[in-house]
């Protein structure tokens, strides 16, 4: 490993919300920018603090993408050095977590790596598919991929950036979930101007339980029904019974509008009412619905790195975009700022008090004279 300090870029893991996201999107763009670099005080804020099995698992995926010598992965590290030796390469890759960490956030961790790399990859995760404080994977396929698609095209006709398919559901503790993602690469950035969610087109809700009485999910399903009816919306309501190594249960409340899609969760756990489960999914739906703009709370943070990307990578197009979100939160202030440690020829702004509606505006600083 070179011992020139000097060029590495340093990151306090424990600046703003100071969690596992700050670690991923700093070494995806470690992989990204071929730049060294050294985090401390990784998660110091957390009731454990420092790298937990999940993050060791991007680490390890990220590092095999781009070929990195990696100091401090292993469990409870609070620094972490990543020195990237080649850029991001296409192929076919297997990572287990080894727990019910999240294959979702793995996932997205080493997606803009490949998905810029120059061919196609396929990627096998093994971990938890639908645990809590993370995406499950039917956010993925039905409002975080689709919501690429105005930001990314690929260079090969019409295939889609990635696409994603579920074997096996791995709920907390067992995991054993299995996920296929197929990453077309050689993927293009644009700017894009999304400010205008539309009217309500329907709601649909799933409600999942696996190896579980009948009875739970259908009191799940049957009050989300209800709570949706209340509010004058007649949703799709579908019952599942996933394939699954373990235990558990989560509702799904997908809602689709003119120009905007965006999914709310409810996850069970043991002694949780299945309808508190359905209650929490669609309290957060109705919230987001009330609040008028067209991109959830979570996918403000996680849209971030691929529009900055659109205005600081070769070839990217200039102009500004703009999207306006439901909520600021502490994890899209960190993850602005993380982003411009590594492309700091990237403005972005984000206008808005924390927990209210925001704008989120990003262009190249050699396109206009405002500063941060």
């Amino acid at each position: 490993m070179s011992d020139d300090l000097s060029s590495r870029i340093s990151i306090d893991g424990a600046y703003g919300e100071g969690g596992g996201q700050l670690v991923r999107t700093a070494l995806a763009l470690s992989a990204l920018t071929a730049r060294a670099v050294y985090i401390e005080n990784i998660r110091a804020g957390r009731s454990e603090p420092g790298l937990r099995a999940q993050h060791l698992a991007a680490v390890r995926a990220l590092a095999a993408v781009c070929g990195a010598e990696v100091e401090g992965a292993e469990p409870g590290s609070k620094a972490l050095v990543f020195e990237p030796t080649m850029h991001p390469q296409p192929g076919d890759y297997r990572w287990e977590i080894g727990t019910a960490g999240a294959v979702s956030l793995v996932f997205q961790a080493v997606l803009w790596p490949l998905a810029l790399a120059n061919g196609p990859s396929t990627i096998t995760l093994v971990g938890g598919t639908h645990v809590e404080w993370s995406p499950p994977l039917d956010y993925l396929q039905q409002v975080y991929l689709p919501a690429l698609r105005n930001v990314a095209f690929t260079a090969v006709g019409e295939s889609p950036l990635a696409t994603l398919v579920v074997d096996l559901w791995g709920w907390y503790p067992r995991g054993g979930g299995v996920i296929r993602a197929m990453i077309a690469g050689n993927a293009r950035l644009h700017s894009v101007q999304w400010t205008r969610r539309g009217p309500l087109r329907s709601v649909s809700v799933l409600s999942a339980a696996s190896n579980l009485p009948e009875h739970i999910g259908q009191r799940q399903a049957s009050r989300a029904d209800f709570l949706l009816r209340k509010r004058g919306i007649k949703a799709q309501i579908r019952a599942s019974a996933p394939p699954s190594p373990g235990q558990g249960t989560v509702v799904f409340v997908l809602a689709e509008y003119e120009n905007a899609q965006a999914g709310f969760t409810g996850y069970g756990r043991l002694r949780k009412p299945a309808e508190k489960v359905a209650e929490e999914a669609c309290q957060a739906f109705a919230r987001y619905h009330e609040r008028a703009q067209p991109v959830d709370e979570h996918l403000a943070d996680q849209l971030l790195l691929p529009v900055a990307l659109a205005h600081g990578w070769a070839g990217a197009d200039g102009g500004e975009t703009q999207y306006a979100v439901e909520s600021v939160t502490e994890h899209l202030l960190t993850q602005a700022w993380v982003i411009q440690q590594f492309l700091p020829a990237v403005f972005i702004q984000v206008d808005g008090a924390k927990g209210g509606t925001g704008l989120v505006a990003v262009r190249r600083r050699d396109s206009s004279s405002a500063s941060n």
